[in-house]
């Protein structure tokens, strides 16, 4: 990973650039996406994801709702990481980005802009939020593979 993405400023700018500008914020009327919806008890947080599968590869991926900058940032990053990826390499990154969120191994390469939450871990407050996305999209992967 480049050091510039260690910087605590680019951190916040990773952060801010994806809440003020999500990518794939928009929900589909295509009835063959998967479609997860999680709400935060805690938080403002109210987000529908939705997943479109084709023979095991994410081919694309959205999401709308309320959500604080976290909620909104993380899942607009877990969006752009996930299209075009197989579900194990999906898992893989969901995987990765809640040991980093548990304090534990960081792999800056696989999570790329994701590390901009890597000291959310230290703000149990933050945690649901940095994660509301992650959780619709693994709840939607054990939906596909139950299915197969």
């Amino acid at each position: 990973m480049s050091d510039y993405l260690k910087d605590p400023q680019i951190h916040r700018e990773i952060i801010m650039d994806h809440y003020q500008h999500p990518r794939n914020h928009h929900l589909s009327d295509d009835k063959t996406y998967h479609k997860a919806h999680m709400a935060s008890e805690s938080c403002i947080d109210d987000l529908t994801v939705m997943m479109k599968i084709d023979k095991g590869l994410i081919s694309d991926v959205c999401f709308d709702g309320v959500g604080c900058t976290i909620s909104t940032a993380s899942t607009s990053i877990l969006t752009d990481l996930i299209k075009g990826k197989t579900l194990e390499e999906a898992k893989s990154i969901i995987n990765s980005y809640y040991a980093m969120i548990d304090l534990k191994e960081l792999n800056e390469d696989l999570l790329q802009e994701a590390v901009a939450f890597q000291n959310v871990g230290k703000q149990a407050n933050r945690i649901k939020c940095a994660t509301i996305g992650f959780k619709a999209i693994e709840q939607m992967i054990k939906e596909e593979e139950t299915h197969d």
